[in-house]
């Protein structure tokens, strides 16, 4: 349904654009308005990378756990004097060479290092994801308080209206007797002054009204005007049902806020460890697999013999006797390139063992440093849960004020309204001067002003202290 929405919203803005007509204007829920800031708004974006960023890495150490692998492969060709990789001799001739290799290394042991690494990028993954959730609640929340906001601005701006309304009636009626010359004149002229007094309150309060959803547009990342619906708001208040310690507990135990510390802090428990295992040998495995090609290598084979005077000679009775050899005659032959990789094969594996010895106190001073961040992942808890303490109990105290100002102001309204009905009934009829009926009349509407601003804070209260539950 949510997409659906979005999909409406966009072919109202592009037939807006493509027509160029007047400014449509998008009826809205509350709902409504969460979902789209949960796809629009840019702040949740970027927690949302920052937290894939922070899987990324997670990932990353936990796959370090896994031996390496790695293989090589080159081919190239030489000219002048250079050595034969197959003979080991030098050579003066243009010389085609290769090589391929294939390398294992596995750690066997460090001191837990890739271990502890891998658990502390967990939990810093666990943080990012709680700090997402954060932003989410936190969109939310402030969706949810600046549309209460742009619902009482709305509520002020007919309030607005409706007092002209009023003035409106009453400025009718005397202008009649002012233009048949009847009556007190000044009383027009205080009517039409309340008028004016009337007309810039109303251009405040639709200020007030656009300004607000201004702020709402912003959120939800969008420049279509809304017109958000109305929500059902209880006609009457009753004492909130929790106390402030049970509020402050339940925070602690829920906000994402407080377990993205909690896992900051397990985190820097694990980078602590990690920096210790500087003070441990590591044993690693290691295995190695190559070959190699050379064009001057060959193979000779034979083809025949042939008889040879060596220049030697034997004595036989006076007489001289040249010396002959039988030589065998070899042809020369190309070794082929899959031939010598298989001949040339060659294979190493050792275990390697690194001991740290001296490194300029390198070790002790990371460990040092680990530790500081550990003690300031501890403070920055300390401090999220005293900041919470503290604004949870102000707003406690906020909506009990208000709670107790919407019941007083309840019983100002009543009599007020009392007061401006015989006033403008003594008004009316004479008894009553224009001044008299006027003061009635403010004192009357700014009290229906004040009961309304204090409605909503109350339960812009109520709705922050629902969010530190975690009802959010």
């Amino acid at each position: 349904m949510c997409h659906k929405f979005i999909f409406s919203i966009l072919v109202i803005l592009n037939t807006t654009l493509a027509l160029g007509q007047a400014e449509n204007k998008a009826t809205v829920s509350l709902q409504d308005c969460i979902e789209i800031a949960l796809n629009n708004n840019l702040d949740l974006k970027s927690s949302t990378l920052r937290t894939e960023s922070a899987d990324i890495n997670f990932r990353q150490s936990k796959n370090a756990l896994l031996p390496s692998l790695n293989g090589n492969y080159n081919i190239g060709k030489s000219t002048g004097r250079s050595i034969d990789p197959f003979t080991n001799s030098y050579i003066n001739e243009e010389l085609t060479f290769s090589n391929a290799g294939l390398s294992l290394d596995a750690v066997v042991f460090n001191g837990f290092r890739l271990i502890n690494s891998w658990k502390q990028q967990k939990f810093n993954l666990l943080a990012s994801e709680m700090e997402q959730e954060e932003a989410r609640q936190n969109l939310i929340l402030n969706v949810t308080l600046t549309y209460l906001q742009v619902m009482n601005t709305r509520d002020l701006l007919n309030l607005a209206e409706n007092r002209i309304e009023s003035t409106e009636k009453q400025l009718e009626r005397l202008k009649t007797l002012y233009d048949a010359e009847m009556g007190n004149p000044a009383e027009y002229r205080d009517f039409q002054g309340q008028m004016a007094n009337d007309k810039a309150n109303l251009m405040a309060a639709k200020n007030n009204y656009q300004d607000a959803k201004l702020n709402l547009k912003q959120l939800l990342n969008t420049k279509i005007d809304l017109e958000i619906a109305t929500l059902d708001m209880p006609l009457e208040f009753n004492v909130y049902s929790e106390s402030f310690e049970q509020v402050y507990d339940l925070a602690v135990k829920n906000l994402a806020r407080v377990k993205a510390d909690e896992y900051r802090l397990n985190a820097a428990h694990k980078g602590v460890a990690v920096a210790r295992s500087q003070y441990v040998p590591q044993v690693s495995f290691f295995a190695n697999l190559g070959t190699n090609y050379s064009s001057a290598a060959k193979v000779f084979n034979q083809g025949g013999t042939i008889i040879e005077d060596t220049g030697d000679f034997v004595t036989v009775n006076g007489q001289d006797y040249s010396v002959f050899t039988e030589k065998n005659l070899f042809t020369p032959e190309d070794i082929s390139y899959r031939d010598q990789f298989d001949n040339n094969l060659n294979t190493v594996v050792g275990l390697a063992v690194s001991i740290p010895v001296f490194n300029g106190f390198r070790a002790k001073n990371n460990v040092a440093l680990e530790k500081i961040k550990e003690d300031q992942a501890s403070v920055e808890l300390d401090r999220t849960k005293l900041e919470l303490h503290t604004i949870i109990e102000q707003t406690y105290n906020d909506m009990i004020t208000a709670y107790e100002r919407f019941k007083v102001l309840e019983e100002q309204v009543v009599a007020y309204q009392e007061s401006l009905r015989i006033n403008e009934i003594r008004f009316n009829n004479g008894a009553n001067t224009s001044v008299d009926y006027i003061i009635s009349k403010n004192n009357h509407e700014n009290a229906q002003i004040s009961l309304n601003n204090v409605k909503y804070e109350y339960i812009l209260r109520v709705k922050l202290l629902e969010y530190y539950k975690g009802n959010i």
